[in-house]
């Protein structure tokens, strides 16, 4: 039996899809995939010239509606600023993929003194799914998908402190965010079921794929982007390929809340996407009640905490 390729996504026309980090690799993949099908896509990207770019080799081929929209998730002004366009130009979002990221850049504080890699793997997006959430519990069967990584498997939260850069480690703090995104994903299922909403959680992770991921890292060792993109296209699948675990994660009806999509080959590193197990931890309750509450605190942006409402406003 073959596993579930592209020709298994069911149409999107009539649906709404934001998708973070959308004007290059897995995320113009994304992109692509849902605008063949007839969504709506929203792009939002930190780069809008490049987006816009990106925006004009789907449209030549397809002729499809996407928009291109600012956001920097590590500037809390732009996500308010991206989730205020989205009330004012959308009824309704059917898809949320918080697929944005980087890996390994210099030690770096934002202006609001949060590290560089927790600011944008796992708090803005933590921020903009808050504030855009009225916009998907206000559509049946909505979802929202994490955008891991394999690195999650070797992270740590315990003891992490996103407000220093002392002892920054820039892989370890790339695997801290990525299993930060599984534990955000899980937890905000069980918010979401607390509540009472049709809106779904679910994570997943692309395996091994050739993007420009690596130029974030910023080594100062000459050719080393070069390099690491070379060795990477020589080993890892497509971006195509790579963004099949969350197509299936955001599209297949059979996907179910708080659950993790992966490449079903040899380790996970390609092949057929597939529900596979957690990160190790990223299924703690007592770590996921604490890294949302210091998300709130950090962020400003606080929803589905205990006693509110039973539907997410």
């Amino acid at each position: 039996m073959t596993g579930w390729t592209l020709n298994d996504m069911p149409s999107q026309r009539g649906r709404t899809v934001i998708i973070t980090g959308a004007n290059s690799g897995i995320g113009f993949a994304l992109s692509r995939a849902f605008a063949t099908q007839g969504a709506d896509v929203v792009m939002a990207c930190r780069n809008t010239r490049k987006g816009e770019a990106a925006r004009a080799v789907v449209t030549s081929e397809l002729q499809p509606r996407l928009t291109v929209k600012e956001l920097d998730l590590a500037v809390p002004t732009s996500i308010e600023r991206f989730a205020s366009y989205m009330f004012d130009h959308f009824d309704q979002v059917d898809v949320l993929i918080n697929n944005a990221g980087i890996m390994g850049p210099p030690p770096t504080l934002t202006d609001q003194g949060v590290e560089l890699q927790w600011a944008t793997n796992h708090l803005g997006p933590f921020a903009l799914t808050g504030l855009v959430l009225p916009l998907l519990a206000d559509t049946q069967g909505a979802r929202i998908v994490a955008v891991s990584s394999l690195a999650a498997n070797g992270g740590t939260i315990t003891n992490h402190d996103p407000l220093s850069i002392d002892g920054y480690s820039r892989y370890g703090t790339y695997q801290a965010t990525k299993l930060a995104n599984q534990v955000f994903a899980v937890e905000l299922h069980r918010r979401l079921h607390r509540a009472g909403s049709s809106t779904i959680s679910v994570a997943a992770h692309p395996g091994v794929t050739h993007t420009n991921l690596a130029k974030s890292i910023g080594l100062p060792v000459p050719g080393f982007e070069r390099a690491a993109l070379r060795v990477s296209g020589a080993v890892a699948q497509s971006p195509i390929d790579g963004a099949g675990s969350i197509l299936r994660a955001a599209t297949d009806p059979s996907v179910e809340g708080g659950q993790y999509y992966g490449p079903g080959g040899r380790n996970q590193r390609r092949g057929a996407p597939k529900q596979i197990l957690l990160s190790p931890g990223a299924a703690n309750a007592t770590l996921a009640r604490e890294l949302w509450n210091q998300s709130m605190d950090l962020s400003g942006v606080r929803y589905l905490e205990p006693g509110s409402s039973r539907r997410p406003t």
